[in-house]
């Protein structure tokens, strides 16, 4: 099974949103039905950005956790575990560390822009530059053939790859080199019309209420071109019209830009509608959630048994691995 299996994590950070339902939970659930999935919620990662304040690092996997089954993602078809409960990811990451030159974790084009990003925290840290090297032990520990990544994140890849090389010409032939296995990641705008992200405040979550969801959505920007209600819009130029591109049937969107655009409609009225579209796809997941929450010891015990059998294939990896550095 070495031969479909993949490997994928996400930082618990803080509550999804649907950013991430479209960009990440909607690949990982048709990957299940086809490979051996791993699925990690990668608290080593969350380290590098949030180390001075860990506080809600714990919380945030039980809550990220929750949303993943929730959602569909199945312990009886994937490993879900929690990266820092299989402590060989720690031990191939310091080996890899030692081998993975400096400048290669320099021209991640990541590591830059990040630290523009997060201008307010001091990513000047060991570890936040290499990040890329603890992400590369992540996939090669479990001898991953494919990595879902979208476009924007083949560089990242292509760091992974580069070190699996390196370990290989230096130690011998002990890991498959990991390929892309490209995913579709759309673009989902925040409220006011940036990239969805919970650190920009713009966006709508995936554990909230419906009635949370109504008021964001009635809250998003619309066409800044439309002044008055009486004024023709453009659906294009709208940026809460992104959200009926996902949810609204192709004959109400074209009904709905018709309208639009001869002013038959106002912004609010729409965005009315879009909220309610949303919240009704959204309702089967958030009624799933709440049972679920019912458990209050499912999510630990789920990890717990993941951890386990994630630490079997991770253990007999680190047998070949010393048998390779004859350590």
């Amino acid at each position: 099974m070495s031969s479909r299996r993949i490997v994928s994590g996400m930082r618990p950070t803080g509550k999804l949103h649907l950013g991430h339902f479209h960009g990440v939970l909607a690949n990982w659930l048709e990957m299940q039905k086809q490979y051996n999935c791993f699925f990690f919620a990668a608290d080593w990662h969350s380290m590098t950005t949030e180390y001075a304040d860990t506080a809600g690092i714990r919380d945030s996997i039980h809550d990220m956790v929750l949303d993943w089954l929730a959602f569909g993602i199945d312990p009886e078809k994937s490993t879900i575990f929690c990266q820092s409960a299989v402590h060989q990811h720690a031990e191939l990451n310091l080996i890899l560390s030692m081998i993975t030159p400096v400048s290669w974790l320099e021209r991640n084009p990541t590591y830059k822009e990040m630290q523009d990003n997060l201008s307010a925290k001091d990513l000047s840290t060991f570890g936040f530059l290499g990040y890329p090297v603890l992400m590369a032990a992540d996939i090669i520990l479990y001898r991953a053939t494919k990595v879902p990544v979208g476009h924007d994140q083949l560089p990242h890849l292509e760091i992974t790859r580069e070190i699996t090389r390196r370990f290989n010409h230096l130690y011998g032939e002990v890991f498959p080199e990991p390929t892309a296995l490209l995913t579709e990641s759309p673009k989902v705008l925040g409220l006011d019309g940036r990239k969805m992200s919970k650190s920009y405040g713009n966006a709508i979550f995936l554990s909230e209420t419906a009635e949370e969801t109504r008021k964001k959505v009635l809250s998003m920007v619309t066409d800044t071109q439309r002044v008055r209600r009486s004024d023709a819009g453009e659906p294009d130029s709208c940026v809460a019209w992104s959200l009926n591109r996902q949810y609204l049937p192709a004959v109400q969107q074209e009904e709905i830009c018709a309208a639009c655009r001869t002013a038959a409609i106002g912004c609010v009225d729409c965005k009315k509608v879009q909220a309610q579209a949303l919240i009704d796809a959204l309702a089967p997941f958030r009624a799933k959630r709440e049972e679920l929450t019912a458990v209050p010891s499912m999510v630990s015990e789920i990890l717990a048994a993941g951890a386990v059998k994630a630490a079997q294939h991770a253990a007999a990896t680190m047998l070949d691995v010393r048998e390779a550095l004859k350590v």
